[in-house]
């Protein structure tokens, strides 16, 4: 068979590591692997590079990817549908694997139910708010770079006795704030799926300190929305639209530190990761987790199971439907949330 890979959306660690499994497990089994670059950009231009043993070797541990990546929406194009069918069928391909998560993996479902494209999913984002799989791979590296920049910020936060509010990644769920703060022993964490009062934000803190506690650390996701009628609450970067339809978003740690400064008199410092969440080497679980999804994906097109992705599912390699898992955001379990608000303050 002919197949090809594609990556969509934000940037990923692991994402070198599926491309190599996918490559590897392919060739073993006489298959022709195409690299679709930049994404669904790529499959309306044509871009590609034939993969090999040699250019996927020692990815394993390598972030980014290889193939490049776009948010390119092909709906949004001009016959976008139509041309990634023409591309698909210039280049000879027999399956097309596309990895990424709810945006790219939208696309492959509508271009499967409606265009009969021949697609299998990996499912990919940091968030880990892919529906129809227990976890992501990407998810474990961010919650660790997140955790890691907590560990560091609690010593400058006590020798300085000051607030450390660290924003996180998570447009709309907040996976990624709730396992590193109760990871890191934060003391609030907000997230997009629980809106928050500054109010309260400042009264965790002020009994806090009136324990004694002359420092405290405050980790927010980038979606978290304030407890408002009048708005959606959401603190942007900007309001103009990409073509998924999603505004920037940035900038919710510099409100809350003033917010927080004006009700406590605390000194407040802000600390964003941003990309840096994103970069780096995956850790040995998205290593792992990656290489399965990937020869999961594979035996996929081998069976004809088109319009499927791979998934966890008990604990187990999986498939799941595509249309399940874009259906709806997977957010955090609030039991989750209430453990972690055990230690709030």
């Amino acid at each position: 068979m002919r197949i090809g890979i594609l990556t969509g959306g934000g940037d990923c660690p692991g994402l070198n590591a599926v491309i190599r499994a996918i490559t590897r497990k392919g060739i073993q089994e006489g298959d022709n692997i195409l690299g679709i670059l930049h994404g669904w950009k790529g499959m309306i231009t044509g871009q590609h590079e034939e993969l090999t043993l040699r250019s996927v070797s020692g990815l394993i541990h390598r972030g980014g990817t290889i193939l490049h990546t776009s948010r390119t929406n092909p709906f949004k194009e001009e016959k976008g549908g139509d041309r990634v069918l023409s591309s698909f069928k210039r280049l000879g391909l027999d399956a097309l694997i596309a990895v990424g998560g709810e945006d790219t993996l939208g696309v492959a479902n509508r271009l499967h139910k409606e265009h009969g494209l021949r697609v299998v999913g990996v499912p990919k984002t940091i968030d880990n708010d892919l529906s129809g799989t227990e976890v992501t791979f990407g998810f474990d590296t961010a919650v660790s770079i997140a955790t890691e920049a907590i560990d560091r910020l609690h010593t400058t936060a006590e020798s300085h006795d000051r607030v450390m509010v660290l924003e996180v990644m998570g447009r709309h769920a907040g996976w990624i704030a709730v396992h590193s703060g109760l990871a890191g022993g934060a003391d609030v964490i907000l997230i997009p799926e629980k809106p928050f009062n500054p109010d309260e934000v400042a009264e965790f803190i002020r009994t806090r300190h009136a324990r004694g506690k002359n420092f405290s650390i405050v980790v927010v996701a980038e979606g978290a929305r304030l407890d408002t009628t009048n708005s959606e609450g959401l603190v942007v970067q900007s309001g103009e639209l990409d073509e998924f339809g999603h505004v920037r978003l940035g900038g919710i740690a510099h409100f809350l530190a003033k917010e927080i400064e004006s009700r406590t008199g605390f000194e407040t410092r802000v600390t964003v990761l941003g990309h840096v969440q994103r970069g780096g080497s995956p850790t040995a679980h998205d290593r792992i987790l990656a290489t399965l999804f990937g020869v999961k994906a594979h035996d996929l097109v081998r069976e004809g199971k088109f319009g499927m992705m791979a998934a966890m599912v008990c604990g187990k390699i999986d498939a799941v439907p595509l249309e399940e898992a874009v259906r709806e955001l997977k957010t955090v379990d609030m039991d989750l949330y209430e453990i972690a608000e055990i230690f709030f303050g």
